[in-house]
């Protein structure tokens, strides 16, 4: 390491010690390190209800069957989860790996390469088969009554997947769209992807009638939710380091075109479609500070990386305050319409999705033990 990175790190490592030591009220250092707020905002997901995930943690992402049952949701353990009331709770439904005999904690993230970890979930409407975007074990299906998945893609030209996140199906098609957050690093590893910039993402087509993979899109950074749009005429693709909602083109003149449909001020997740052709963002946590300085200067979170500090005051560090939801209504052309937030984290906080059904939102989260409801006015 030359004298002049030795400095740089040095310095920065003075200052991040100076900010987890002061505790001066008149510094307002929360201030100074919190995200900006977004005009328009609504504090109402206070006022959301908990459904406890019983013995599990992170339900990241929710899809109701095509017979409006569920939701169904994948936990940090491996398993598939299917809601079937007040009455009976959540019973499980599917996994995909039959190796389960270490799965028996709630979060363990050494075990998740083996355990598997269900991220994005889709059903084929007319099959009525789940689609499983496994973040370590690929692409997944499991029929309408469950059980062990069916492996469908694991590799891409000879290198296995290293973090499968999210997919969407075009039925019409008969196409899966998903992507690849990273060939470097895995799901457990996130912080370091968004930190040393890594833009290694991937945008995937599956064929499945030919059995056939081709990248559509490459050098994403960190590739996260996907949506077909309602006319199935392109994808909305979430960037969750840059924060941008890119916008690719499948059909039509502008087939193979890209661009950006809006850019959000956090780290966006899972993307979804509502019934009236718009979309709802879930916002892990807004960009503090630290975070609007990293993704402007990349080398400043690659020196993040090398200092002694753990996860969580990392974590804490890119966000720049209170842990809290905050989902997002983007009309079809990226215009923001609502922004939803539990400004005080009062009830949800680091949110992956938001599915609207029937007059309500439900919400997922990669890090708590439930699952929000929260009615529409």
């Amino acid at each position: 390491m030359n004298s002049m990175l030795t400095l740089t790190v040095a310095t920065i490592a003075a200052l991040v010690a100076i900010i987890f030591s002061l505790q001066t009220p008149f510094l307002h250092l929360n201030q100074v390190l919190a995200p900006p707020q977004i005009s328009g905002t609504h504090d109402y997901l206070h006022s959301a209800t908990v459904i406890p995930v019983t013995g599990a943690i992170g339900p990241e992402s929710l899809i109701f069957d095509p017979n409006g049952d569920g939701p169904y949701t994948g936990v940090a353990d491996g398993r598939v989860l299917k809601w079937q009331g007040d009455g009976r709770g959540w019973t499980d439904f599917a996994v995909t790996t039959s190796q389960r005999s270490e799965c028996i904690r709630p979060f363990a993230l050494e075990l998740e390469h083996v355990c598997g970890r269900p991220l994005g979930l889709r059903f084929d409407k007319k099959t009525r088969d789940l689609y499983i975007a496994d973040a370590y074990l690929g692409l997944h299906v499991v029929g309408p009554a469950g059980g062990l998945a069916t492996k469908l893609v694991t590799e891409f030209e000879g290198k296995p997947l290293r973090f499968t996140n999210d997919l969407d199906i075009d039925e019409e098609g008969d196409v899966i769209y998903f992507t690849d957050s990273s060939t470097v690093f895995q799901r457990r590893q996130f912080m370091a992807s968004i930190l040393s910039g890594d833009s290694t993402g991937r945008l995937f087509k599956y064929d499945r009638d030919s059995k056939q993979v081709t990248v559509l899109l490459q050098g994403l950074a960190f590739a996260n939710g996907v949506a077909l749009s309602k006319d199935k005429s392109h994808l909305l693709v979430v960037e969750s380091t840059t924060g941008r909602i890119l916008r690719f083109w499948v059909r039509g003149p502008e087939a193979g075109n890209l661009d950006v449909l809006a850019k959000l001020p956090g780290y966006p997740d899972n993307i979804r479609r509502n019934p009236k052709g718009e979309y709802w963002v879930a916002l892990h946590a807004k960009k503090g500070l630290v975070g609007r300085l990293v993704s402007s200067n990349s080398w400043f979170g690659k020196v993040l990386l090398k200092l002694p500090v753990d996860f969580k005051k990392l974590h804490g560090l890119l966000v720049g305050g209170k842990a809290h939801a905050t989902a997002v209504r983007l009309s079809e052309e990226g215009e923001i319409l609502e922004v939803l937030e539990d400004c005080e984290g009062k009830t949800l906080k680091f949110i992956s999705e938001v599915e609207e059904k029937d007059g309500k939102l439900w919400f997922g989260s990669v890090l708590m033990p439930f699952v929000g409801v929260f009615e529409l006015k």
